[in-house]
């Protein structure tokens, strides 16, 4: 089985790439061998964290700084405190396109429950294929309280699910970092992951 992942080119094209499913016992493509390491931008749309998740992602945040550069950016969810739902996704888009417009060119993961269903294989083997492609960060996003609006939806360069249950951001945040850094552990061909 192979998930294929469209890649934004510079022009507006798309540049087919894919990963294959690992099987039971299968390894990472890139495990063991040298991968561009691209910084990393970690957009959260919602409410104030908690101190106890805060501790967590900084945890990881740490022992991802070995790897590579690491931005932990959270904004809040519906800025304008507006009644409309609509209006509040609207403004939720603008606010994480306002960042990701701001860097020359970025690959985009965008987190949502309708996305592509990944193993940790994967996210490593998604990992080493973004630093190949020329972009100067990958930036991951997790939407606020009603998703994404349509300007991410379009910029994505791929689109995962981190399970098949919905996750409050808070806790799609700690599983997001913590497969991060078990990206990174299975591309170095560290013990961390089993």
């Amino acid at each position: 089985m192979t998930i294929s992942l469209y890649l934004h080119a510079s022009a507006g094209a798309y540049a087919k790439n894919s990963i294959p499913s690992p099987g039971a016992g299968k390894r990472c493509k890139y495990a063991g061998q040298s991968v561009r390491a691209l910084p990393i931008r970690v957009i959260t749309v919602g409410k104030k964290r908690s101190l106890g998740v805060q501790l967590v992602v900084d945890e990881y945040i740490g022992k991802l700084k070995y790897y590579c550069k690491v931005e932990d950016l959270q904004l809040r969810s519906n800025p304008k405190n507006t009644g409309d739902v609509k209006a509040q996704i609207k403004d939720e888009d603008m606010a994480v396109m306002n960042i990701i417009s701001s860097d020359d060119w970025v690959w985009v993961v965008m987190l949502d429950e309708n996305g592509l269903d990944i193993g940790s294989e994967q996210m490593a083997e998604l990992m080493g294929d973004a630093g190949s492609t020329g972009a100067s960060r990958i930036s991951f996003c997790i939407g606020g309280p009603y998703g994404h609006g349509p300007k991410m939806r379009e910029r994505a360069n791929i689109s995962i699910k981190l399970s098949s249950m919905v996750l409050n951001h808070q806790i799609a945040l700690l599983v997001l970092v913590e497969q991060l850094y078990r990206s990174w552990t299975i591309l170095k061909g560290q013990n961390y992951h089993h």
